[in-house]
């Protein structure tokens, strides 16, 4: 994956209003999720920004509220590329991927951003872009080459994680799909449904009736 580089402010006015608040200001309010994981009670001081959030069985994990600015994340966010982010924080460099956005319902504008701290041990599911290689067959036979999904969610460590899954498609024949018990990638679990269809030649109208003069 390629890096982005985001800088951040802790936020510690939380809130509808406080969140409103930075809003209006173009800034958009972040959670940092996925940091360390700690045993309860925690004694030591947490760092501005940062909370626990009981997850059971005596254990707790810190979280951080940011904020950022609407320009900072522009090319983060209207992109069809996935970034591994590198996110600065009162001077400590953390890594973190996407997780989550939340637009404006009418002004489409970025209301929220949820972000997911990683490392170079724990594996992440994150939605990866799909890139089509090659002539299918049965495109070469008159069929329409089509994509159904666009992005496929697969699980690894970040720094093993391509910035795009390539599939040839030179053996697809007419009228067939490709689903994702189909296909490996070295390193990769793949997280869709094995029944999920990936791409598939469709039958046109002069595919059809080439081959019902081939049957005739």
């Amino acid at each position: 994956m390629k890096t982005f580089q985001l800088t951040a402010e802790p936020r510690t006015d939380l809130g509808k209003k406080a969140a409103k608040a930075i809003r209006k200001e173009n800034k958009i309010p972040v959670v940092l999720n996925g940091g360390e994981i700690i045993t309860l009670p925690y004694d030591k001081e947490l760092k501005a920004g940062e909370k626990i959030v009981e997850i059971g069985n005596g254990k707790g994990l810190i979280t951080t509220d940011l904020v950022v600015s609407q320009d900072a994340v522009r090319k983060l966010v209207y992109t069809p590329d996935i970034y591994a982010i590198e996110l600065t924080v009162n001077g400590e460099t953390r890594m973190a991927v996407l997780k989550d956005i939340q637009f404006h319902p009418v002004k489409d504008t970025i209301m929220h951003i949820d972000l997911l701290e990683v490392n170079d041990k724990k594996p992440v599911a994150i939605e990866v872009p799909v890139k089509l290689e090659g002539h299918a067959e049965g495109v070469k036979a008159g069929g329409k080459l089509t994509l159904s999904m666009k992005k496929i969610r697969v699980k690894a460590v970040y720094t093993e994680i391509p910035e795009r899954v390539v599939i040839n498609v030179d053996h697809l024949g007419l009228g067939k799909t490709l689903q994702i018990g189909e296909l490996h990638f070295e390193g990769l679990e793949l997280m869709n449904a094995k029944n999920a269809v990936v791409c598939a030649v469709q039958l046109t109208r002069a595919a059809r009736g080439a081959q019902a003069n081939a049957n005739s």
